[in-house]
Order: C-alpha cells, then sequence, then structure tokens
C-alpha cells in the first residue's frame, strides 16, 4: 500500500512537472516581438575609416604575404590620419591609397566639407611590437613543446573571444533584421553612383525592424532611411517638399528593390521614416568625426548575436579578432546548413602567442536535432581553428594577391557575413555533407 501510494504521488508529479515545462516552452514560442537592426553606407565617416584601412591591409598583403598590419584610420572635417603598427617589406604610396579610396567612395566634391583632392592626409605608423611578434610568428607550442605541425608555428596575434552565428532566416543563413539593413545600405548607394538619385550625397543610414511571432519572421514593421542629400532638388527648394520628394524616390528606388525577391514584404502597415530630423545637408567627416572599429555589430550580426568586441578592418589574418570571427561564423554556418540546428552560436577564446584555442563553445537555443556536446565533438574532429590553419583554410594571406589587390576593402562596408555579392571563403558550406555523414559514425577517440 505504501508503494503504490508514493509510486502513485511520484507519477503525479512527474505529469505536473511535465505538462508545467509544456507550457512555459509553448508561451515562450508564443511571444511576440519586435527586433531591429541598422546598417551604413559607406559614405558612413567609420565606414571610410574602416575602408580605408582595409585598402592599406590589400595593397600590403599584395606585395608581401606575412606583412603584420593593424592599421587605424581616423577622419573628420578635411583631415585623415593613418596610424597605428605595420611591419612589412611592401612598399605602398599610403596618401594615394587613401585619396583613390575617398574618390571611389564618392567624395570629390569640396562643398561636402571632406574632398579626396584637398583633405590632408597625415601618416604616423610604427611597427609591430617586438613582444607581441615573437609571441606570434613561434607559437608557445613550438616554443615549449617543440611541436613539428606546422599550424603550431604561428600564435594567435592577440587574447580574445570570438563569436559566429548562423540561423535558417534568410538563404543566406544570417538574421533577417541586419540582411535587410544591409541590403537597403547597399541600394542606397547603389543608386547614388548610377546617377538615378542624383541629389543623394555618400553619407547614410538604415534601420529595419521585423515583427516575430514563434520565434520567426513574420513582417516588416518599420524601415528608416537617413541619407544625406543635396539642399535643394531641381526647382524643389522647400525643406518640407524636398523631404517628401526624397522619400517618394526611395521608396521606388530603394526599398521595393531591395525586398522584391524577399517572401516577407513591407506593407500598408509598414512605418517608413525618411530624415526625421527633418534634414541631412550636413554629412561625412564634416560631419561627424569616423573612427576605424566602431561599426562592430552592422560588420556582424546587426546585435542578434552576442559579439566578443573585437573589430576586423585593418588587421591582418593573425589577429584572431578577424579571422577567428570568420573561422566561428563558417562553423555556424556549416552546422546549420547541414540541418543539425535551426540557429547556432559558436564561441572561441584566444591566448596571445598560443594557436590552439583556450576554449570552444557550441549554443544551439533549444533548436539542435543532437546533443550539443556532440557538435562541439564533431566541431573538434571536422574544424580547424588554429591561427595558421585558419589562414591555411581560408588563404587569407593570398587572396589580397589573387584578386588583384582588392578583397578585404570588400568586406569593410555592408557586413562580413552573409555578402552573396562577394566570394567569401568563410561563407561556403562544403563541410555541411560531412557534417550529416559524421553522425551516423560512432564518436572517435582521443578528440583533438
Amino acid at each position: 500500500m505504501f508503494f503504490r501510494i508514493n509510486s502513485y504521488w511520484l507519477k503525479l508529479a512527474l505529469t505536473l512537472y511535465r505538462s508545467s515545462n509544456y507550457i512555459k516552452e509553448n508561451l515562450s514560442l508564443s511571444r511576440s516581438y519586435l527586433f531591429t537592426s541598422e546598417s551604413v553606407t559607406e559614405g558612413h565617416p567609420d565606414k571610410v575609416c574602416d575602408q580605408i584601412s582595409d585598402t592599406i591591409l590589400d595593397a600590403l598583403l599584395a606585395q608581401d604575404d606575412y606583412s603584420r598590419v593593424a592599421a587605424e584610420v581616423v577622419v573628420n572635417t578635411g583631415l585623415v590620419l593613418i596610424t597605428g603598427e605595420i611591419t612589412s617589406q611592401a612598399q605602398i604610396n599610403y596618401i594615394d591609397l587613401a585619396r583613390k579610396k575617398i574618390a571611389e567612395i564618392g567624395y570629390t566634391e569640396a562643398e561636402n566639407g571632406f574632398c579626396s583632392n584637398s583633405c590632408s592626409v597625415l601618416v604616423a605608423l610604427d611597427e609591430q611590437s617586438a613582444d607581441i611578434s615573437q609571441g606570434v610568428t613561434a607559437a608557445q607550442e613550438s616554443r615549449e613543446e617543440m611541436s613539428e605541425d606546422e599550424l603550431d608555428a604561428i600564435g594567435a596575434g592577440d587574447q580574445g573571444l570570438m563569436f559566429g552565428f548562423a540561423c535558417n532566416e534568410t538563404p543566406e543563413l544570417m538574421p533577417l533584421p541586419i540582411s535587410m539593413a544591409n541590403r537597403v545600405s547597399r541600394h542606397l548607394a547603389e543608386v547614388r553612383k548610377a546617377g538615378q538619385l542624383p541629389y543623394l550625397r555618400p553619407d547614410g543610414k538604415t534601420q529595419v525592424t521585423i515583427s516575430y511571432e514563434d520565434g520567426r519572421p513574420v513582417g516588416i514593421d518599420t524601415i528608416l532611411i537617413s541619407t544625406q542629400h543635396q539642399a535643394t532638388i531641381g526647382d524643389i527648394t522647400a525643406e518640407a517638399a524636398v523631404q517628401a520628394k526624397i522619400k517618394e524616390d526611395l521608396w521606388e528606388a530603394v526599398v521595393k528593390p531591395a525586398f522584391a525577391d524577399i517572401e516577407i514584404k513591407p506593407t500598408e502597415q509598414t512605418r517608413f521614416l525618411v530624415n526625421p530630423t527633418g534634414k541631412f545637408v550636413i554629412g561625412g567627416p564634416q560631419g561627424d568625426a569616423g573612427l576605424t572599429g566602431r561599426k562592430i555589430i552592422i560588420d556582424t550580426y546587426g546585435g542578434y548575436s552576442r559579439h566578443g568586441g573585437g573589430a576586423f578592418s585593418g588587421k591582418d589574418p593573425t589577429k584572431v579578432d578577424r579571422s577567428a570571427a570568420y573561422a566561428s561564423r563558417y562553423v555556424a554556418k556549416n552546422i546549420v546548413a547541414a540541418g543539425l540546428a535551426e540557429k547556432c552560436e559558436v564561441q572561441l577564446s584566444y591566448a596571445i602567442g598560443v594557436a590552439r584555442p583556450v576554449s570552444i563553445m557550441v549554443e544551439t537555443f533549444g533548436t539542435g536535432k543532437i546533443e550539443e556536446e556532440r557538435l562541439l565533438e564533431l566541431v573538434q574532429q571536422h574544424f580547424e581553428l588554429r591561427p595558421a590553419g585558419i589562414i591555411q583554410t581560408f588563404q587569407l594571406r593570398s587572396l589580397p594577391r589573387q584578386r588583384n589587390g582588392r578583397f578585404y576593402q570588400d568586406t569593410a562596408a555592408y557586413g562580413h557575413f552573409g555578402r552573396q555579392d562577394l566570394n567569401l571563403p568563410w561563407e561556403q558550406t562544403d563541410k555541411a555533407e560531412l557534417l550529416k555523414e559524421a553522425l551516423k559514425q560512432p564518436v572517435a577517440a582521443g578528440v583533438r
């Protein structure tokens, strides 16, 4: 009798526990919310700096694969300052590179307060610290353990943590908000450069708010575009009329094309905000100072995923802020592409001068088809995550030379991930089939 009573209460307790979990799970899935990401155009002052920094990196690596580069740029009204630490055998003209990139972006008129031909360009560069160089050139494993594995020969260029992310919200496996914000920014620059809307100027910002239900995007709540423009448009001189003209043109020439091949489109309920301050004539470096590395959320996942804090532009691939962030995206994207999770975040961490990651973490937010411990084993077995291995896998040193001196600078605006307009090695899903096959095999002993 005592056993039967306890069994009854045990079964009842288990039933209530399962029911409460079911209710909690379904309540969380049915939650509706909004999520917003922003982007900027290539003429934004911070992005001007990123692009100059990466143009310098491309030029150095194109001549010397082993250049050590940490190029920082500052811009303000009529001024460009190139600083940082560079050790290279390459011979380049920093001033000429900066002027050409500024002209390419579109700052060619002195009335903008910032012009490629008339701005002052100052260069103040040092060489890489010898203390850092010795750890990167000869990693701890090579120095202390005398490893013969060539991939142990390069240590991480800094300590730090990096995150990679992928989800199935878009064909490129990116979160929808940042994907659309970047799309709108690219279209804004394209219509300006093509002369379709000739009154536009280079600086601009976009923002897209997505409605979510049951954890999935269902609608476009708000689209915001702030774009630099001429004070008048033809015969239109009144500020209110100028803004009305810009709003009408942007909807037809920028917003509609950006969403043309997307299943979720703006509707009559979608708010469309344009230059909400009333005008945006003063912009670019004249309006705000710019710095390399100040748009790290736009460069990655629009705030949808965590970020380790390190910027990308101007850094050679021994800097794991950059190369390991690319590697973690590669891992996460292949896991999602293999159908092993609907969302995946990968964290890597490194110690300066040490080749192997200090830690690896895989998180699938409850969407994984297998245990995360098993996913971690697959990552350790099938992905090379030492800096030298990452550089070798993605050809990060030789790509600038292979692509005629232009590779990193093309990632420096409109995001480093999900770029279907660029052939980026870390965006490949060539490991997806391997991961699927690995699931059919027993767990290997002695995981690397």
